[in-house]
Protein backbone atom coordinates (compact mmCIF):
# COMPACT_ATOMS: atom_id res chain seq x y z
CA UNK A 1 0.00 0.00 0.00
CA UNK A 2 1.39 3.61 -0.89
CA UNK A 3 1.63 5.99 1.86
CA UNK A 4 -0.35 9.40 1.77
CA UNK A 5 1.66 12.36 2.52
CA UNK A 6 -0.38 16.12 2.69
CA UNK A 7 1.98 19.02 2.54
CA UNK A 8 0.79 22.43 4.22
CA UNK A 9 2.75 25.47 2.67
CA UNK A 10 4.44 27.53 4.55
CA UNK A 11 2.27 31.38 4.98
CA UNK A 12 -0.32 31.29 2.97
CA UNK A 13 -0.72 27.94 2.92
CA UNK A 14 -0.72 27.74 7.23
CA UNK A 15 -3.57 30.27 7.08
CA UNK A 16 -5.50 28.45 4.40
CA UNK A 17 -5.65 25.64 6.14
CA UNK A 18 -6.37 27.10 9.66
CA UNK A 19 -9.09 28.87 8.18
CA UNK A 20 -10.48 25.75 5.57
CA UNK A 21 -9.17 22.72 6.72
CA UNK A 22 -7.39 21.81 2.90
CA UNK A 23 -4.06 20.94 2.33
CA UNK A 24 -2.27 22.74 -0.83
CA UNK A 25 -0.41 18.74 -1.65
CA UNK A 26 -0.97 15.49 -1.25
CA UNK A 27 2.01 12.86 -2.27
CA UNK A 28 0.51 9.06 -2.78
CA UNK A 29 3.86 7.01 -3.47
CA UNK A 30 5.58 9.01 -6.07
CA UNK A 31 2.60 10.66 -7.33
CA UNK A 32 1.80 14.36 -6.23
CA UNK A 33 -1.49 16.88 -6.90
CA UNK A 34 -1.52 20.34 -5.27
CA UNK A 35 -4.62 22.67 -4.48
CA UNK A 36 -4.88 25.65 -6.47
CA UNK A 37 -2.19 28.33 -5.84
CA UNK A 38 -2.98 31.25 -6.24
CA UNK A 39 -0.70 34.42 -6.61
CA UNK A 40 -1.00 35.68 -2.83
CA UNK A 41 1.86 37.17 -0.59
CA UNK A 42 1.29 34.98 3.16
CA UNK A 43 -0.70 37.74 4.32
CA UNK A 44 -3.03 36.28 1.40
CA UNK A 45 -2.75 40.07 -0.60
CA UNK A 46 -2.56 40.48 -4.19
CA UNK A 47 -0.16 41.84 -6.35
CA UNK A 48 -1.12 44.96 -8.52
CA UNK A 49 -0.04 43.73 -11.53
CA UNK A 50 -0.76 40.78 -13.33
CA UNK A 51 2.56 39.31 -14.31
CA UNK A 52 3.56 39.60 -10.05
CA UNK A 53 0.32 37.80 -9.42
CA UNK A 54 1.43 34.79 -11.85
CA UNK A 55 4.98 34.64 -11.08
CA UNK A 56 3.79 34.67 -7.64
CA UNK A 57 1.10 31.77 -8.16
CA UNK A 58 4.12 29.92 -9.98
CA UNK A 59 6.47 30.67 -6.81
CA UNK A 60 3.38 29.10 -4.63
CA UNK A 61 3.40 26.09 -6.60
CA UNK A 62 7.37 25.29 -6.01
CA UNK A 63 6.88 25.68 -1.93
CA UNK A 64 3.74 23.78 -1.71
CA UNK A 65 5.57 21.03 -4.31
CA UNK A 66 8.50 21.38 -1.61
CA UNK A 67 6.28 20.28 0.87
CA UNK A 68 5.92 16.86 -0.05
CA UNK A 69 9.79 16.33 -1.95
CA UNK A 70 8.61 17.17 -5.67
CA UNK A 71 9.88 20.31 -7.74
CA UNK A 72 8.50 21.68 -10.84
CA UNK A 73 10.50 19.57 -12.66
CA UNK A 74 8.57 16.52 -11.76
CA UNK A 75 5.49 18.36 -12.71
CA UNK A 76 3.22 16.39 -15.56
CA UNK A 77 0.74 18.13 -15.42
CA UNK A 78 -1.12 21.87 -15.12
CA UNK A 79 -4.45 23.24 -14.66
CA UNK A 80 -4.28 27.21 -14.83
CA UNK A 81 -7.78 28.92 -14.26
CA UNK A 82 -7.41 32.69 -15.51
CA UNK A 83 -10.15 35.38 -14.73
CA UNK A 84 -11.60 36.62 -17.42
CA UNK A 85 -14.77 39.14 -17.61
CA UNK A 86 -18.48 37.46 -18.64
CA UNK A 87 -18.70 37.64 -22.83
CA UNK A 88 -15.05 37.27 -22.89
CA UNK A 89 -14.07 34.97 -25.72
CA UNK A 90 -10.73 34.20 -25.17
CA UNK A 91 -7.92 34.25 -22.17
CA UNK A 92 -5.90 37.15 -23.09
CA UNK A 93 -2.20 37.23 -24.04
CA UNK A 94 -1.57 39.56 -20.93
CA UNK A 95 -2.28 36.11 -19.27
CA UNK A 96 -0.31 33.50 -22.14
CA UNK A 97 3.25 35.09 -22.62
CA UNK A 98 3.66 35.20 -18.70
CA UNK A 99 2.47 31.52 -18.28
CA UNK A 100 4.66 30.69 -21.25
CA UNK A 101 7.51 32.76 -19.83
CA UNK A 102 7.34 30.94 -16.63
CA UNK A 103 6.72 27.59 -18.13
CA UNK A 104 10.12 27.60 -19.66
CA UNK A 105 11.86 29.51 -16.56
CA UNK A 106 11.12 26.66 -14.51
CA UNK A 107 10.69 23.53 -16.22
CA UNK A 108 14.29 22.95 -17.91
CA UNK A 109 12.55 21.65 -21.42
CA UNK A 110 9.81 19.92 -20.16
CA UNK A 111 6.27 20.70 -21.30
CA UNK A 112 3.89 19.29 -19.31
CA UNK A 113 0.27 18.92 -20.77
CA UNK A 114 -1.98 22.20 -19.72
CA UNK A 115 -5.61 22.80 -19.45
CA UNK A 116 -6.26 26.44 -19.50
CA UNK A 117 -9.85 27.53 -18.31
CA UNK A 118 -11.44 31.19 -17.99
CA UNK A 119 -13.66 31.64 -15.27
CA UNK A 120 -15.52 34.76 -13.89
CA UNK A 121 -14.80 33.83 -10.16
CA UNK A 122 -12.28 32.59 -7.94
CA UNK A 123 -11.33 32.26 -3.82
CA UNK A 124 -10.56 35.58 -3.41
CA UNK A 125 -11.99 38.69 -5.43
CA UNK A 126 -8.50 40.41 -6.09
CA UNK A 127 -7.14 37.03 -7.67
CA UNK A 128 -6.71 36.72 -11.84
CA UNK A 129 -5.05 33.63 -11.91
CA UNK A 130 -4.91 30.25 -9.64
CA UNK A 131 -2.72 27.13 -10.50
CA UNK A 132 -2.51 23.43 -9.88
CA UNK A 133 -0.32 20.65 -10.98
CA UNK A 134 0.34 17.04 -10.92
CA UNK A 135 3.71 15.82 -10.86
CA UNK A 136 5.16 12.19 -10.67
CA UNK A 137 8.60 12.36 -8.17
CA UNK A 138 12.00 11.55 -9.64
CA UNK A 139 10.71 12.05 -13.12
CA UNK A 140 11.84 15.21 -14.07
CA UNK A 141 15.33 14.04 -13.37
Amino acid sequence: MSTVTFGITPGQGEKLHAALGYSGAVRVGDRVETSGQAGVDDDLVVPDSLEDEIVQAFDNVERTLATVGATWKDVIHVNSYHKVAPGDDAIGDDHNRVMAEQFRRRLGGRAPIWTETGVTVLGLADMRVEIRVTAVVGSGN
